[in-house]
């Protein structure tokens, strides 16, 4: 089994530290948390960490001396620098010190995953200028929402509901949670994808889509047609199977794809993710959010 990438979590803000930690730990990164500079050199003297996370604003030793220091004792250790109160001349003046890459403050979770595994990715520190592929991207299968196709809607909802259990929302963190289901059968084969728009769309009853009669084209519903309506349908929803309102038509793209394949492949069936897969086996996802920060990471 392939070793986590492990990462050191630097921040004085015990919500932003805990939260970013918790969310890292959910991706699949073995992390540990500093509240200082002082701790995170500490704790960089006797255990090793492919990344280290850092805020350069920080009570005591900052984030630029405590980068410094990491350097001087483990000059391999990539270093990430997190500026929120502190400004883009000092994030800038970071990487003069050795920091690698530096983001700002809210910071996307998906962004800062995808700065980790650049930093760590063997295949890019060998190609300079490497162009990134879906599976480097994707979101693991593992780590994406899942649930049975005989599920009912409810027990999708609560496995959504799950996944994001305990993350705390904070005005310095940003977290895109998947607001789609993969949908296996018995065998595990992916049969389809639970989505927000087929949900939306399932609440909509079927008889308003029928044809009116010539005399009501123009009948505008009142108010107290529509008053409930939208509860009532949510409540028969929620007993209904998955495999009844799933989509079943979904994009596939091979692991290897070149990411301009996959915006290709995405503006042509005016799909919001693609399935990413070796052969027949599921591996992952890419959504809008993947590429779109894939983007930032090129130009920011």
């Amino acid at each position: 089994m392939e070793k986590p990438i492990s990462v050191l979590m630097v921040d004085d803000e015990v919500q932003f530290r805990e939260t970013t930690s918790r969310i890292l730990q959910k991706k699949g990164y073995q992390t540990t948390m500093a509240a200082s500079g002082e701790e995170a050199v500490a704790i960089i003297e006797k255990t090793h960490h492919d990344v280290v996370i850092l805020d350069i604003k920080m009570a005591g030793m900052d984030g630029l001396e405590a980068l410094k220091k990491i350097k001087t004792l483990r000059p391999e250790t990539r270093v990430i620098m997190l500026t929120g109160h502190g400004t883009i001349q000092s994030a800038r003046e970071s990487l003069t010190s050795g920091a690698a890459d530096y983001l700002n403050k809210p910071c996307d979770i998906s962004l800062l995953s995808q700065k980790i595994n650049a930093l760590t990715s063997g295949e890019m520190a060998e190609k300079p200028g490497y162009e990134r592929l879906a599976k480097d991207i994707m979101i693991l299968a593992d780590n994406y929402t899942s649930v049975s196709a005989d599920a009912s809607i409810k027990e999708a909802l609560e496995a959504v509901m799950k996944s994001i259990d305990g993350y705390i929302a904070s005005s310095r963190l940003i977290y895109t949670v998947h607001r789609s289901v993969l949908v296996f059968d018995a065998q595990h084969n992916l049969v389809g994808v639970l989505s927000v728009r087929t949900l939306i769309e399932s609440l909509r009853p079927g008889y308003l889509t029928e044809a009116r009669p010539s005399m009501d084209d123009s009948m505008q519903y009142s108010s107290f047609f529509w008053s409930g309506l939208f509860t009532t349908q949510a409540r028969k929803l929620a007993h209904k199977k998955v495999r009844e309102v799933m989509n079943t038509s979904f994009v596939r793209v091979d692991s290897e794809a070149n990411l301009m394949a996959v915006v290709d492949l995405m503006t042509e069936h005016k799909a919001r993710r693609v399935i990413v897969m070796d052969k027949e086996r599921v591996l992952g996802v890419v959504r809008e959010q993947e590429l779109f920060f894939e983007l930032a990471n090129i130009l920011l």
